[in-house]
């Protein structure tokens, strides 16, 4: 038996999603992001309970050149085993079934927070593919910016400086996906995805008011297990050091200089290669576009599954709203 908070639809939460005619409104949802990076991951299970193990090679054994008569040192590879954990994202809806049976909506009434849910979920995992830190918050999954953090680190060859100085900052993510190279992960044993329990109608104890009251609520469940997989770190390229302030300049940034040396970065032809950007770096990119593309500029547009897609040479450019513009400037 739960026990009831405050964190529950109200009778003047109701009132605020009910139309003029009694039905539930339909609500604008002005706090929906587009995060593309979702619909293009690779997902793949883990050979772990709590996410995967990768075995990489560190160095390659010494061979020698040698004479007749003279032999060589015996030598070896080396190896490195790396483990990238899963994290478990969870909420839980309890709403009395008393304000949900007001007009008799209460499937429309369930949806429409239920859509609510979804957004929050998916906005939550997308901050965290990008930013997530499982070494500061064990909870979470380690993302894409803790591992390209630097450019002085073993990885720091495909962490490229744009030249900033400033505080406000935003970065642009090539990721080759693939089950070889980078993959979203979840947990062996269990499924890819967004998860949705719906447990009807309960009884639930409260939190307020007379303590050991209950009532009859309607109580849902959505979980996702989920993490964040690198086999191969030269299968991600990061342009970060992005000053927001000169993008609308007169002297922007040379944002396709800037990709063309990022592409050049991936060893291989290996996984499907997205470009991954937030809406104020993409609309500098269509300003370039108009100046650029009669000059072979490199951006063009192109019909994907009947959507008018931008592409820089052949890899598409996604939208991700979750990439922030405020970064601290990457070393």
């Amino acid at each position: 038996m739960a026990a009831l908070g405050t964190g529950n639809l109200t009778l003047a939460d109701q009132a605020k999603r009910t139309d003029p005619t009694g039905r539930i409104a339909k609500i604008v949802e002005l706090l929906a992001q587009t995060n593309e990076m979702l619909e293009d991951m690779a997902w793949k299970e883990g050979n772990l309970p709590t996410g995967n193990q990768t075995t990489v090679r560190t160095s390659l054994p010494t061979v020698s050149w040698r004479r007749v008569n003279q032999g060589v040192v015996p030598s070896k590879s080396t190896t490195a085993q790396i483990d990238d954990q899963a994290a478990m994202l969870e909420a839980w809806s309890e709403v009395d079934t008393e304000v949900l049976r007001l007009n008799g909506n209460t499937a429309a009434a369930r949806l429409s927070e239920g859509r609510a849910f979804v957004e929050a979920m998916n906005q939550e995992m997308m901050q965290t593919i990008i930013y997530g830190n499982g070494g500061l918050d064990p909870e979470e999954f380690t993302g894409f910016a803790p591992r390209y953090s630097s450019s002085l680190a073993t990885n720091g060859s495909n962490v490229i400086k744009a030249g900033s100085v400033d505080t406000d900052n935003t970065s642009i993510w090539l990721v080759a996906w693939s089950d070889e190279t980078v993959a979203g992960l979840f947990p062996k044993g269990s499924t890819a995805g967004l998860r949705h329990d719906d447990y009807g109608e309960v009884t639930v104890e409260m939190i307020a008011g007379l303590p050991g009251s209950r009532m009859r609520a309607m109580q849902e469940r959505w979980q996702w297990k989920g993490g964040l997989m690198v086999k191969d770190w030269r299968y991600v390229v990061r342009v970060c050091n992005i000053d927001v302030s000169l993008l609308n300049g007169a002297t922007p940034p040379d944002l396709i200089t800037l990709m063309e040396t990022a592409e050049e970065m991936l060893p291989g032809k290996l996984g499907r290669r997205v470009w991954y950007m937030n809406r104020t770096v993409r609309r500098n990119l269509r300003r370039i576009e108009r100046l650029a593309v009669g000059n072979g500029g490199g951006l063009t547009f192109e019909n994907v599954a009947g959507k008018r897609v931008l592409f820089f040479g052949d890899t598409p450019i996604r939208t991700v709203d979750a990439i922030i513009n405020t970064e601290a400037l990457v070393p």
